[in-house]
């Protein structure tokens, strides 16, 4: 058969149809508004859900020259395999009051917006947890705990070892500031109690004075720049939690999409049953 025949063919078959469907009209007519009616039937069917999502930044660690220093804590994909882990599910299940196995297939990760160009590659991840369930404060729970963990197993011992230094210099740092501003205060009195002395001891006590005010301006701004590193460590290279999880309703099917899909299996099926229905009666 050559093809212009089968094109022939394929145009009268597609004719016949048209005429079945058009001498039947009411049978897709008929599908169309039964498929609508079960699908809006099926939107009501399995009761509504909750979804509860967590925000996290994961951390960028960097060197003491600022290099980035990579590891498996900055990588998106790490927070997935953690949350789908069975161990970790079965932790985060406990602190939310949640039977065993009752987060798998119901943790999922997205990362938010994705960075491009040169800027990409010092980006800080973030990173959307989100847990579902049919109980709002076991979900949310869930979602916090899985958060917790996360935040604890991707932010790098090399960072809480920088914070807990940064801590220690900054308290001795304190308690010098606060010796030193003893001292000034003691030399200062002196000083307005030199007018009896010669100019030699006077300048002696200013010569002091000016001493004092260096080493305190001098631990002042050591103070400044440990706070702003300390902040640094904290905010921008360990990893934190940026909002916290909070359940809200989510349909367990969408009554719109339910009510078009169903309406469009049923024009479909009222259709083919048309067809068939119209070859059966001239066989017949």
């Amino acid at each position: 058969m050559t093809l212009r025949e089968l094109e022939a063919e394929r145009e009268v078959d597609l004719a016949r149809w048209r005429r079945s469907v058009v001498a039947l009209w009411w049978l897709p007519v008929a599908g169309l508004v039964l498929g609508a009616i079960i699908g809006i039937l099926y939107s009501f069917h399995g009761g509504t859900n909750y979804k509860a999502s967590a925000l996290i930044s994961l951390g960028q660690p960097t060197s003491p020259g600022g290099a980035l220093v990579n590891g498996f804590g900055t990588n998106p994909r790490a927070v997935s395999q953690i949350v789908t882990g069975a161990d970790t599910q079965a932790q985060a299940a406990d602190k939310a009051d949640m039977r065993p196995g009752a987060l798998r297939g119901h943790v999922s990760v997205a990362q938010v917006g994705t960075a491009t160009g040169a800027g990409s590659a010092r980006a800080t991840p973030l990173i959307s947890l989100t847990v579902t369930g049919s109980h709002p404060l076991n979900t949310a729970a869930a979602a916090n705990a899985l958060a917790a963990i996360v935040i604890e197993k991707t932010t790098a011992p090399y960072v809480g070892v920088k914070i807990r230094t940064f801590r220690q210099t900054l308290g001795q740092v304190s308690t010098e500031i606060k010796s030193a501003n003893q001292r000034l205060a003691i030399i200062q009195k002196a000083l307005s109690a030199a007018t009896k002395l010669d100019p030699f001891e006077q300048l002696v006590i200013v010569g002091q004075q000016d001493n004092a005010e260096t080493r305190l301006g001098n631990l002042i701004a050591q103070q400044e720049t440990l706070q702003q590193q300390l902040a640094f460590a904290k905010t921008v290279e360990s990893a934190e939690v940026i909002e916290q999880a909070r359940a809200v309703k989510a349909s367990a099917h969408s009554r719109g999409t339910s009510l078009v899909i169903g309406a469009l299996i049923g024009l479909i099926v009222g259709a083919i049953v048309a067809i068939a229905g119209e070859a059966r009666f001239r066989r017949a």
